[in-house]
């Protein structure tokens, strides 16, 4: 659950896949469209402009995105695709109890803004009574693990996933948590622009207070919740801190948990929770959950009760009354994020009916988008890129046999998953029925959770999928070492099925290598073949590899994203070698499919310089200053420019397919690139 790395990609429909597997291939196009480029610009002064400026400038930022780029347009498609099968289904008189009842009834009760409105708080109240009833710290394990079912984010994240050293095997988890502002930085670091967001969280905090009728008591709740949350954050972890998995390992028994954490009833809290049998357990971040019950034991009872009752009105202010949404959508969609306006009212309820019934959404969006063949070409491609990963591996003069010899195994044991999985959910056991979307969104928590519970102490389930079909995204899982592509992903600007081999092992040939590359990047590189966070490499390997990728490290770090912001080199150090290995996979798979029939040029572009364009056409996009910052603090991805504009210029041939000297201004001298993969 933690563990998983994602190549950021939101997107739209599908279209029919050509095989690429180097033969000839009937009218070949560019793939290439000269509109979204700026040929004004010197590829070798920047290539992202060069590449993607046509695109960016047709596509401005619209008011409810804090970053629109080419996957969101995709996304937009998607979207109104995913809304004519909803809206078909909500417009019927459905059966009781059918899938096709639930999901018409929940988009039904998500459009319906006139009946929340009218109810306002109503539907939260029986909630914020069980709250109000709290008179002792004994009723507290209890109360948040009731909570916590239905959504509540509360102090630290119960999960089961699997035991990073037995990864075959699940294990009961505990994940830091309780802050809604995401990161410790947010409430710890006092530059100016960290203190402005500071002072309107705390306005948003006491207006949510407001809105649920404690006008008297709204300031002195907000500043108790301030407390509380700067305390949880001075005790958790970092995004960068995060990605080491050694550190978030702390595996003990059940009676260990209890004997060192004491103060807390585990055992009530865990069996409300719904664990009828824990077993052991991974306290990830140990000394988080230790600030978390010096919180408890140390603060007042009435302060607690009030950060409680601030996460139910934040986790339920989605499903209420719009002055709620706006609420929350005026810190985190304006002030956080930079965004303008919120979407429309039917984006959100499609939204919300995907995510909440998202497998039964995913059958009907592959029967009606995705043909059965189109799965079997995309198998082919990815064996292309394995065989190119290997024959790089083979390469790396840096690494010592007997490492090359454990790495291909664990290339061999790739678990690969492309389309849809082999069995749907079921969710018969889901109520969704008349009551008020909140109800519903509480019940549809609490089914995930037993879901998720239920794993709890068996076998890791290796055919499940952890992202839905109708999603244009990838990932990599390392305690699986599985690469997963599903359905959607197979379209423009992905994949363009008149196009050629250069154009389409630039972009979805790179998805694929950087997936692959995931499994050896600095975080996955710990995990053996079978998905065991065990060192495979020799000590002399390990010390090289790292001494290659703190090249890329730097090299990041001394990117300046804003004037006085730095990117962060560490933490999106994974990312940046997946990119990086991706490029270099692709291009030589793409090489090995046309060895034997060479690609003219098309269009004025030799095939090289295709497949270089085609890549960072993947990343075009307009971002607000607002969600630079945002992602800087915590997206593990370096923003789009710079994984075109910072990974390229590592590459070797991209410089021999645009002719780039020294005298341009990405130029970077051979020896100071960086070389892994």
């Amino acid at each position: 659950m933690k563990r998983k790395t994602y190549l950021p990609i939101m997107a739209a429909a599908l279209v029919s896949m050509a095989a690429l597997s180097g033969c000839k291939q009937q009218a070949q196009s560019a793939g290439i469209r000269l509109e979204n480029m700026d040929t004004t610009v010197v590829a070798g002064n920047d290539f992202y402009q060069y590449a993607c400026g046509g695109w960016i400038k047709a596509h401005p930022i619209t008011p409810e995105y804090s970053r629109f780029g080419s996957f969101e347009y995709l996304a937009e498609e998607n979207l109104k695709q995913i809304r004519t099968l909803i809206e078909g289904i909500a417009a019927k008189q459905n059966e009781p109890g059918s899938i096709e009842q639930k999901i018409g009834d929940l988009y039904n009760m998500a459009m319906d803004t006139v009946r929340r409105n009218n109810d306002k708080a109503a539907p939260i109240q029986e909630d914020l009574k069980s709250i109000e009833a709290i008179t002792s710290k004994d009723q507290l394990p209890a109360a948040i693990a009731n909570l916590q079912r239905v959504g509540v984010s509360l102090f630290f994240q119960p999960y089961v996933g699997a035991d990073e050293k037995d990864s075959r095997n699940n294990l009961f988890q505990i994940y830091q948590g309780g802050i809604s502002l995401g990161e410790k930085e947010y409430y710890l670091d006092n530059d100016e622009h960290t203190k402005a967001i500071r002072d309107s969280y705390k306005k948003y905090v006491a207006e949510l207070f407001r809105l649920a009728g404690e006008d008297a008591a709204a300031e002195k709740k907000m500043q108790a919740v301030l407390d509380i949350e700067t305390a949880i954050a001075k005790g958790s972890k970092s995004a960068t801190e995060l990605r080491d998995p050694y550190n978030n390992y702390n595996k003990m028994t059940f009676a260990q948990l209890q004997d060192r954490f004491k103060g807390f009833d585990w055992q009530t809290y865990t069996t409300t929770l719904g664990l009828d049998s824990v077993g052991d357990v991974n306290v990830c971040q140990a000394a988080q959950v230790e600030t978390v019950l010096g919180i408890l034991d140390k603060r007042p009872l009435e302060d607690i009760k009030a950060y409680i009752e601030f996460k139910l009105l934040e986790a339920a202010s989605s499903y209420l009354s719009d002055d709620f949404y706006d609420t929350s959508f005026a810190f985190y969609g304006k002030v956080l994020s930079g965004r303008e306006a919120p979407s429309e009212r039917w984006k959100r309820s499609i939204r919300l009916v995907d995510g909440t019934l998202s497998d039964a959404v995913g059958q009907m969006y592959v029967k009606q988008y995705f043909p059965p063949e189109a799965k079997e070409r995309m198998v082919n491609l990815v064996k292309n890129l394995q065989t190119a990963l290997g024959e790089r591996i083979d390469q790396q003069d840096w690494m010592s046999d007997e490492t090359k010899a454990k790495a291909h195994d664990k290339l061999d044991a790739f678990y690969v998953k492309v389309g849809y999985p082999d069995k749907w959910r079921d969710y018969t056991a889901l109520d969704i029925d008349s009551t008020s979307l909140w109800d519903n969104m509480k019940r549809a928590t609490a089914f995930e959770y037993d879901y998720m519970l239920s794993k709890a102490n068996k076998p890791v389930d290796r055919s499940e999928w952890l992202m839905p079909a109708q999603m244009v995204n990838a990932y990599y899982n390392p305690t699986t070492n599985e690469i997963c592509f599903p359905a959607a992903i197979l379209q423009y600007p992905f994949f363009d099925m008149e196009a050629d081999d250069a154009f389409n092992y630039g972009a979805i040939g790179v998805v694929i290598g950087h997936e692959m590359t995931h499994g050896f990047d600095d975080q996955g590189s710990l995990y053996d073949k079978d998905g065991n966070l065990n060192n495979w490499w020799t000590k002399e390997d390990s010390v090289r590899f790292r001494e290659k990728t703190k090249v890329m490290e730097e090299f990041f770090d001394s990117i300046e994203v804003l004037p006085g912001l730095h990117a962060n080199g560490k933490l999106t150090l994974g990312e940046n070698i997946a990119d990086h290995g991706g490029i270099k996979v692709a291009f030589q798979a793409y090489k090995n499919a046309t060895k034997d029939a060479p690609l003219a040029d098309i269009d004025g572009f030799t095939p090289d310089q295709r497949f270089f364009i085609a890549y960072a056409n993947l990343w075009a996009a307009s971002i607000r200053d607002e969600q630079i910052r945002v992602a800087t603090k915590t997206d593990p991805h370096a923003l789009g420019e710079w994984r075109v504009n910072g990974a390229l210029p590592q590459i070797d041939a991209w410089y021999e397919a645009f002719g780039v000297t020294e005298d341009d201004a990405m130029f970077i001298p051979k020896a100071d690139r960086v070389d892994v993969w």
